[in-house]
């Protein structure tokens, strides 16, 4: 990143975004939406950098528990509330806190699900991530990443995610993680309201009317 973005300012609709940020499309990510309906993931499950955790909410209201983290606390009072409102609280709990530096979970969660959090975090802050959910993870854990893939975003963006290539990406996991498989994927977003900003080709929409963007999706596993 060109610089590192004031997260909280963001979920507060104070940042650079008119309305919701791109990522907030209010439901999962296609692409993890999927393999939670695969059976992919096990209970208790870490949701890294969830934000308003639509993830974690509809894992919690298909029985799963949850344990989300942001480094937002503006997100992290909205995903409790949201979890309130729909009577998930004894399913789904959130917690404010830098995820590269995380305590308190060793070995506790079956699953760690990171949704567009890999991108989001400086190169030089990815092994102290990594080495955290780590040790939060259960012996056997799964571990599902769905990240912005090189290209995604034009050459010249001056603020923008920390885009990885397939190389890249394995290199900075293997050290952690054993991975199971990488494959190309998508990463839905809302169309950012930007000054000057025109629309976006049709074709890179779905029919919901986000903007569908390249990524990868990594599955990961700690070693028993």
């Amino acid at each position: 990143m060109a610089e590192v973005m004031d997260w909280d300012s963001a979920y507060r609709g104070e940042g650079e975004f008119e309305g919701e940020p791109p990522w907030n499309i209010g439901e999962p990510q296609p692409e993890l939406a999927a393999l939670w309906r695969d059976g992919r993931f096990r209970s208790e499950v870490l949701d890294a950098g969830c934000g308003h955790a639509e993830l974690s909410l509809a894992l919690a209201a298909d029985g799963y528990t949850v344990t989300g983290v942001d480094i937002s606390p503006t997100a992290m009072a909205a995903a409790s509330a949201a979890a309130a409102e729909r009577g998930l609280s004894e399913k789904a709990s959130f917690v404010a806190a830098d995820i590269t530096a995380l305590s308190g979970f060793d070995g506790r969660f079956s699953t760690v699900v990171d949704s567009t959090l890999f991108h989001s975090l400086p190169v030089e802050s990815r092994a102290g991530y990594l080495e955290s959910v780590h040790r939060a993870a259960r012996p056997g854990a799964g571990f599902f990443v769905l990240v912005f893939a090189k290209g995604a975003f034009p050459a010249d963006t001056e603020q923008g995610p920390n885009e990885v290539s397939e190389i890249e990406l394995r290199e900075a996991v293997s050290p952690y993680w054993t991975i199971d498989d990488i494959r190309p994927a998508l990463i839905h977003t809302n169309v950012p309201k930007l000054p000057g900003m025109p629309p976006p080709p049709l074709d890179m929409l779905d029919d919901r009317g986000h903007l569908r963007m390249q990524a990868f999706l990594l599955s990961a596993h700690k070693e028993p």
